[in-house]
């Protein structure tokens, strides 16, 4: 969604300064063994993405930000003193002047009055008798006080005055355009239904590029139904800042929402839930292209409050006809007993700190949900449980209904329409499954199931069937062995700390895995193959 890259920025200041005619460099140049060294303007010049120290020979220069009082020109030197001088754009002399160096050597002096968007150019000469040393190189500088202009924002999608024709979930095209005087327009910042960041346009979630014409457009989407506002400032090449401008407009609830396994913002697209290094849970679309996301649940929000960290997250069905059409989020702190529902009812879930629980089951059902034993070592909480996915519907009537899947004392167990009245149904009786990362890819076309297993120890991935049978039961004895699945890849633990599936990402029919990497990147894969890197995570 961003369009924003340093190289652009520099390049595009670069050009517009030379092209202005803007820095005017006097004869004299920098001399091997020049008795001055460290030129710089204090506190510093802005350019674009950081700071620069106002002495830039070559390239784009950065710019100075006050005028009255104006910067100080320091340096460091041998000799008892140096000589300082300024020109203007049009190669004026507008300062020449001599100050002593202190003990540790620096010498520095002070401008004041500079005009508004001029060019200086600047040099430092040791100072042993009158007219003696080589000058350093020849140092440059802009001046831009003043803050950008948002002139406006406009979306035909989401127009202020309703109409445009989008639903809530769905994108909309919004663009901004904005004017500078004086180093040039740079980016816009923008946050929908938040408050105004702080920085300059280093490239990230809330940050587009300018483009010639002082315009930028982006794609965002609103994800519930109801008065949302966007918050816009411009940006230009000095770091000035204009204070927010803000774009209000009503997206309508969608009267036929699509439906999805794996969405839990209700826009018809399966989406992936990953915290970010912060804690914060990220909701990224499965059709984003990038790490941007649609949601951020803030860390305070997470069961105990200190973040989503560590914390099972887990979602694909919603159970019941009765309720909207997307995910149904589970969350489990493998140290707890219980786990978190939220219950999906026409927008995104989390928008609660106290969610209800969810118990674990304290009695036993066969696949036909008819009363059995539970074993002796039969678990009654989810204390230490590791393992857990959403896994899918055994209930031809309800093809979104949603069981949980997870491993106790090794051994496979499915849980039933997990609530307070939900049971457990044992599906396998080997113990073989400690060790083993489960993904569960939902149902295909035809309604058949499967399992897939990241053997923890190689990273070896296996698919394991469990076919719709005739009679519209499941055959779940592919299970009984994680040794005994088809091989379809190799993700190593060590590359791949994180490997999952939210469904069917690119709308090819078939389910597609993601892999947070060991450097934090998010990559999605077109089934098991074709990886793609979508960037680092926040």
């Amino acid at each position: 969604m961003s369009r924003v890259t340093s190289p652009r920025l520099i390049a595009a200041c670069a050009t517009a300064a030379v092209a202005a005619g803007l820095f005017a460099a006097p004869a004299a140049q920098a001399a091997p063994g020049a008795a001055v060294t460290g030129p710089t303007v204090i506190p510093g010049t802005s350019l674009d993405t950081g700071r620069t120290d106002g002495c830039s020979a070559t390239g784009t220069p950065g710019w100075v930000t006050v005028s009255n009082p104006g910067p100080v020109l320091f340096a460091k030197t041998g000799a008892p003193a140096a000589r300082f001088k300024v020109w203007d754009a049009t190669g004026a002399k507008v300062l020449d002047t001599t100050a002593e160096a202190d003990a540790s050597g620096g010498v520095q002096t002070s401008i004041a009055g500079l005009a508004e968007g001029s060019g200086y150019t600047w040099q430092v000469w040791p100072e042993y008798r009158p007219g003696s040393g080589a000058p350093t190189e020849t140092c440059r500088f802009g001046v831009d006080t003043t803050q950008p202009t948002v002139l406006g924002v406009h979306s035909d999608d989401f127009p202020e005055q309703g109409g445009g024709g989008k639903y809530a979930g769905q994108p909309g095209v919004f663009t901004f355009s904005g004017s500078d005087s004086g180093s040039g327009l740079a980016c816009f910042r923008y946050v929908l239904d938040g408050d105004a960041g702080v920085g300059g346009c280093t490239p990230g979630p809330g940050v587009v590029a300018a483009g010639a014409d002082g315009t930028a457009s982006v794609t965002l989407k609103p994800g519930q139904w109801g008065t949302h506002t966007l918050r816009v400032q411009a940006v230009d090449h000095a770091g000035n800042v204009n204070p927010p401008v803000d774009y209000s407009f009503y997206a309508p609830s969608n009267p036929n929402p699509p439906k999805a396994l794996g969405d839990v913002d209700n826009d018809g697209v399966p989406d992936i839930l990953l915290p970010d290094s912060q804690g914060n849970l990220l909701v990224i679309s499965g059709d984003s292209g990038s790490t941007t996301p649609s949601t951020v649940v803030p860390a305070a929000w997470a069961p105990g409050g200190t973040g989503w960290s560590g914390q099972q997250v887990v979602h694909k069905g919603w159970g019941s006809a009765s309720l909207a059409p997307a995910d149904t989020i589970y969350v489990h702190d493998p140290a707890a007993n219980y786990l978190y529902q939220y219950v999906n009812r026409g927008t995104f879930s989390i928008t609660s700190t106290n969610p209800p629980l969810v118990r674990h089951a304290t009695s036993c059902v066969d696949l036909a949900k008819a009363p059995v034993a539970c074993p002796a070592d039969f678990v009654t909480g989810y204390a230490g449980i590791q393992q857990l996915v959403a896994f899918g519907s055994l209930d031809p009537a309800q093809p979104y209904g949603l069981n949980l899947l997870d491993v106790e004392q090794g051994n496979l167990w499915l849980q039933r329409d997990p609530s307070r009245f939900g049971k457990s149904t044992q599906l396998t009786t080997t113990g073989a499954w400690n060790g083993y990362d489960l993904i569960a890819p939902g149902p295909d076309a035809n309604g058949n199931l499967a399992l897939w297993s990241r053997e923890q120890a190689t990273g070896t991935l296996r698919a394991h069937a469990v076919p719709k049978l005739a009679d519209g039961s499941y055959d779940f004895s592919g299970l009984a062995d994680p040794a005994g699945g088809t091989v379809i890849g190799t993700f190593p633990v060590a590359e791949y700390p994180t490997l999952g599936t939210s469904g069917d990402l690119d709308g090819d029919g078939q389910a597609d895995l993601y892999a947070v990497t060991a450097e934090r990147h998010l990559v999605t894969f077109k089934g098991v193959g074709s990886p793609k890197d979508l960037g680092v995570l926040a």
